[in-house]
């Protein structure tokens, strides 16, 4: 066995070189990331140019228009209305208000719990939603607001959003706690199992909100002529969303989110599920525009000067929205509310913000003290008895909902007969497959540059400024050889199997998985290591799962073009996420000779059916199931073999037999009338034993 690196290697066939990779790139993470950023960074110069293009108050009403589209596209619309079943569930009476304790169904069985403060004196008043931002203690930690807003006069329901206060979707009642971990981990948690049936999960947190203000507007003690909103950090998205979408709020208050991207995506990045909407910058849009949809009503951008949302871009996002209000004659309803102090620091310009809403709700242009109220334990405010509607009352979750929802947006299982019928299936796949990865590259195309890497590795160069990590590993002797080219995060982790297939006669391509090395901020440790880079992806429209296809076409090109290579005899083998990279390639790549899927995801709707997932960042296109299923690519590459190795479901359980035979039992039946009813294969090996090959 000889090994052969470097730019020479295409040449030099049977040089030795240096020892092998030990790991993946250190860089691998940062340049993707720069690349990804530069995408968005042309686009933003697009949508620049359009808004800089805006002349008159027609002008405006048609981008609203067209982005308020947009939005509603990206997110799969929003639900139907159906009976808000609202129920008081207690009073607690404090001084100068009371608080209702009330629950309302955003959707039937998924029910919102809130506090509704109701100022002394006879109604009608105007009334305000407030959001929460990320936080256990959700509606309890607006109590501030709430009380000093009811004070002014103003009727204020606020609620917990989704995963915070009573509303935990993974509470575990042993642990007192999320099994999943922080609110902000069940959000992306829930974005990346509403993905495959073509959601986006803000629709669900949005709904709750406006439901929300059918509550407020149905009360025969509101005027619902003077409905606002307002939100801090989290509950700012919410309520920046609300106001671009529902034209019945008439002064909103977005504070600790406003700012743009260019300046975002060089400080914290994209964050949260509900908050980052895939393909959000490819469509043409900024956080600007979420505020200038809602011209020419009342709005107050709020900051602080050290928040981890840029300061210098809420200007800039601010600056532009004045710009389109001028356009309406409305300039003074636009107002900038900042002070100093980090993220969520609210309380030196706490007075502001009460003012704003006072005159713009109730007529009265005063500013008054802030003053906060007396504290109370937080089972005071329960609306739930046990403080939690998962052990209280029950009810549906996000997942629940979703589960239902793909039910009737899933993809028909294909039928499949003949020869003729497998290249229809291929076919098709072929723009499935790039319309949900957004992978681009055709099979069959030049053999890529090529150029040398770290620790004697190679470089394939996959688009300008972009590089792919391999290792090459050569058996001895003349002739052409079987191929490996096998797919993984980890070099280190399969060099004594590369080397093992080397001495057995193969010649082995290791493509090591473009971002791999570095690391991020974990949300949730059941997200894995790519949820924030894999969301600020999907941004711009691109997904891990497309890159890494269409890096392993560029592979596949150079391995079939070397004279050592029989390019009837490459066989594509996946670990782990790159398991259903290598389905992929095989269904859109005849060149593939057999498919091996490595302790991988065995079903694209189990991310959907079960409850709680792991690493699905890593795997899952959105809108996938609308298209096709994993085990359709299977389907696609008759004749050829398919062989799962220890096929896992949604939680990286490995399944047995049994339950991978039932899964695949659609495929299997095809393959019988086509004559080879043994073709797809399931089979296990321990941890310690080598990979599954000839």
């Amino acid at each position: 066995m000889k090994t052969a690196y470097g730019a020479a290697a295409a040449l030099l066939l049977f040089s030795a070189g240096p020892a092998l990779a030990q790991s993946a790139p250190a860089n691998g993470r940062a340049e993707l990331t720069a690349y990804i950023d530069g995408l968005a960074r042309d686009r933003l110069k697009v949508r620049e140019a359009s808004v800089a293009g805006l002349k008159s108050q027609a002008d405006a009403e048609a981008r609203k228009a067209a982005n308020r589209a947009k939005i509603l596209k990206l997110i799969g619309g929003l639900p139907e209305r159906t009976p808000l079943a609202a129920k008081t569930w207690g009073v607690v009476q404090e001084d100068g208000f009371k608080v209702e304790k009330v629950t309302y169904d955003s959707l039937p069985g998924y029910h919102v719990t809130a506090n509704l403060y109701v100022p002394e004196g006879k109604g009608p008043f105007p009334a305000i939603i407030v959001a929460p931002g990320h936080g256990l203690d959700g509606k309890i930690g607006n109590r501030n607001f709430a009380v000093n807003l009811a004070r002014a006069g103003m009727m204020v329901l606020a609620y917990d959003i989704v995963s915070e206060g009573e509303r935990l979707q993974h509470y575990d009642p042993e642990l007192g706690a999320s099994k999943v971990g922080r609110p902000t981990g069940e959000h992306s948690l829930a974005a990346w199992q509403t993905a495959p049936v073509g959601d986006h999960v803000s629709r669900y947190f949005i709904w709750d909100a406006v439901r929300g203000l059918d509550y407020l507007a149905a009360r025969p003690d509101v005027d619902a002529q003077r409905l606002g909103a307002f939100g801090c950090s989290g509950g700012g998205t919410l309520t920046a969303f609300l106001s671009a979408l529902d034209d019945r709020v008439k002064a909103t208050g977005t504070a600790c989110f406003i700012t743009d991207f260019d300046h975002l995506l060089s400080t914290v990045g994209p964050q949260d599920g509900e908050q980052s909407i895939p393909g959000f910058l490819a469509s043409g849009l900024d956080l600007a525009d979420l505020v200038e949809m809602a011209a020419p009503r009342a709005y107050a951008v709020i900051s602080t000067t050290e928040d981890m949302f840029p300061f210098e871009g809420a200007k800039k996002a601010v600056k532009e929205a004045q710009g389109v209000y001028a356009l309406y004659g409305a300039e003074d309803r636009l107002s900038f509310i900042h002070g100093p102090g980090g993220h969520g620091a609210l309380q030196p310009i706490a007075s502001d913000i009460v003012a704003f809403f006072s005159r713009w709700l109730k007529d009265v242009p005063e500013k008054r003290p802030f003053t906060p109220p007396p504290r109370l334990s937080p089972e005071r405010l329960w609306v739930t008895p046990t403080g939690q509607l998962s052990t209280s009352i029950g009810g549906e979750t996000i997942q629940s909902l979703n589960a239902k929802r793909l039910k009737t947006v899933i993809a028909a299982r294909p039928t499949v007969a003949s020869a003729a019928e497998v290249a229809g299936l291929r076919k098709r796949l072929a723009t499935d497959i790039r319309a949900v990865t957004f992978a681009t590259v055709q099979p069959g195309g030049a053999p890529p540059e090529v150029a040398e890497g770290a620790n004697g590795g190679l470089r394939f160069k996959v688009e300008d400024g972009q590089w792919a990590d391999a290792i090459l590993t050569k058996p001895d002797g003349d002739g052409r050889k079987p191929a490996v080219l096998l797919l993984t995060k980890d070099p280190q982790a399969v060099k004594a199997e590369a080397a093992r297939l080397a001495k057995a006669g193969h010649v082995v391509l290791t493509l090591v998985a473009r971002g791999a090395g570095g690391t991020e901020e974990l949300k949730a440790s059941v997200l894995g290591d790519w949820n924030l880079l894999a969301t600020r992806m999907l941004l711009v429209d691109k997904t891990p799962l497309g890159v890494r296809l269409d890096d392993a076409v560029h592979a596949m090109d150079w391995l079939a073009a070397r004279p050592d290579v029989d390019a009837k005899a490459i066989s594509v083998y996946g670990l782990g996420a790159l398991g259903p990279v290598a389905l992929h390639l095989g269904a859109i790549d005849d060149r593939v000779a057999a498919i091996y899927a490595d302790n991988s995801l065995t079903a694209f709707r189990m991310a959907v059916n079960q409850p709680i997932q792991r690493e699905l960042p890593e795997v899952l296109p959105p809108g996938v199931l609308r298209r096709y299923e994993l085990g359709d690519l299977a389907l696609a590459a008759f004749p050829r073999p398919v062989t799962f190795v220890n096929p896992t479901d949604a939680v990286g359980t490995p399944l047995t037999q049994a339950a991978f035979d039932k899964e695949l039992a659609y495929v299997r039946a095809a393959d019988r009338k086509l004559g080879q009813g043994d073709r797809v294969r399931w089979t296990w090996r321990g941890g310690r034993e080598p990979l599954v090959l000839p």
